[in-house]
């Protein structure tokens, strides 16, 4: 009887989130804002610091949300065209490479002059890494931009910083198992996690067409998407054995997966399965932020220095490739967004203990602030452009 029990409370609590994520997810789209945005506030509102129905450290809500954290990774993969990338030249390449770099070293050094333990200040360095593509895309796309090349310099440098954002993650943990922060420390870890990346692409290439080629004989549309989902979980699961981050592998399948025949039927499979899973870690994610905590002076300091080193750092990656002629300023502040990959450093770094509650509450706190104010940033730089360009239909 416990059992059945634990099962309707289990079933109830899911009910709960994805009617409330959904809810709000709406809500956020229709007042302008992404719907991570709605998830994430749905999440706050349901976790202990405020109504108390989700718990975020409980086993079942966990694996799901590990799970749907997974699913995520592989969408984004499976919408990665790695040769596409190409085609946008070294540009994308020079501020995606600088603008990890700026916000991690600002964001590093100003909080390690704040007395914040050295492996904390890593995380939450990494933490200001990576771009929202799905923010600054949208944003372009309703403006008109998105087809320029402004447009394409960002879409490019957003994929690649999620790449390298993801590979810092992977040695962040590798850090954190009890691997000496060193020089050789950070070399090794990172070699772990750049061989897994390039090694998995390298022989996938090969290996993945010809195998879900076979596949199409089956005339089965539904077996190439279960084969896709299950090829995804085997590679995250090689991933972590061999020492680098589930999600990477995860990553890694989908975008291997883009290059075959019958990638629609595994988006849609993958999508299904994310809309149910992908709700509740962005919910679990919220429902571990101690909202008492948000409401402390050093959290909101903190917050404001990654905000400011974040921005800082993202907008200078803008303008040092000389060579770029377009709109720089347009670039830089189509940077400033953050989300998911931030979203999952702090979950990861409050996860293996190296996050408190006010570190992990200034990372959130800041995601969500990117988020909100970084659409009206694009849209007054673009109004600004002299270029006249319609929204795209």
């Amino acid at each position: 009887m416990t059992d059945n029990h634990s099962f309707v409370q289990l079933l109830l609590v899911i009910a709960a989130v994805l009617i409330a994520t959904r809810a709000l997810a709406v809500l956020a789209v229709a007042v302008g804002q992404p719907a991570i945005l709605g998830e994430l506030v749905a999440g706050v509102l349901l976790g202990g610091s405020v109504l108390g129905i989700l718990d975020p450290n409980e086993l079942a809500i966990k694996t799901l949300a590990e799970l749907g954290l997974l699913i995520l990774l592989f969408e984004i993969g499976l919408s990665t065209d790695l040769r596409a990338l190409t085609k946008v030249g070294g540009t994308a390449l020079i501020i995606a490479v600088v603008g990890v770099t700026l916000p991690f070293v600002f964001g590093f050094l100003a909080l390690s002059q704040m007395g914040v333990d050295r492996l904390a200040a890593i995380v939450c360095g990494a933490a200001l890494t990576a771009t929202s593509i799905g923010v600054s895309t949208r944003v372009l796309s309703d403006l008109g931009f998105l087809q320029t090349q402004e447009g394409r310099v960002v879409l490019g440098t957003a994929v690649l910083d999620d790449i390298i954002g993801l590979v810092i993650l992977s040695v962040v943990g590798g850090l954190a198992t009890g691997v000496a922060v060193t020089g050789s420390g950070v070399v090794r870890t990172s070699a772990v996690a750049f061989g897994f990346v390039v090694g998995a692409i390298a022989v996938g290439s090969f290996v993945v067409p010809p195998l879900f080629h076979a596949l199409r004989r089956l005339k089965s549309p539904a077996t190439i998407a279960v084969m896709g989902l299950a090829f995804a979980f085997i590679l995250a699961a090689l991933a972590g054995i061999l020492g680098s981050a589930i999600i990477v592998g995860a990553f890694v399948a989908g975008v291997l997966l883009n290059r075959i025949e019958h990638t629609d039927q595994v988006q849609q499979s993958a999508a299904a399965m994310g809309s149910l899973l992908t709700p509740i870690f962005f919910a679990s994610v919220g429902a571990s932020v101690d909202v008492r905590a948000l409401a402390q002076p050093r959290t909101l300091l903190i917050t404001l220095v990654l905000l400011l080193t974040g921005a800082v750092g993202k907008i200078l990656a803008a303008y040092v490739p000389w060579w770029f002629k377009g709109n720089k300023a347009l670039v830089g502040v189509a940077l400033l967004p953050r989300g998911e990959v931030e979203l999952i450093v702090a979950q990861t770094g409050l996860a293996i203990g190296v996050l408190d509650a006010p570190l992990f509450g200034a990372i959130t706190l800041m995601v969500l602030a990117t988020t909100l104010i970084s659409p009206p940033l694009i849209q007054a730089v673009a109004r600004r452009d002299s270029r006249k360009r319609m929204p795209e239909s």
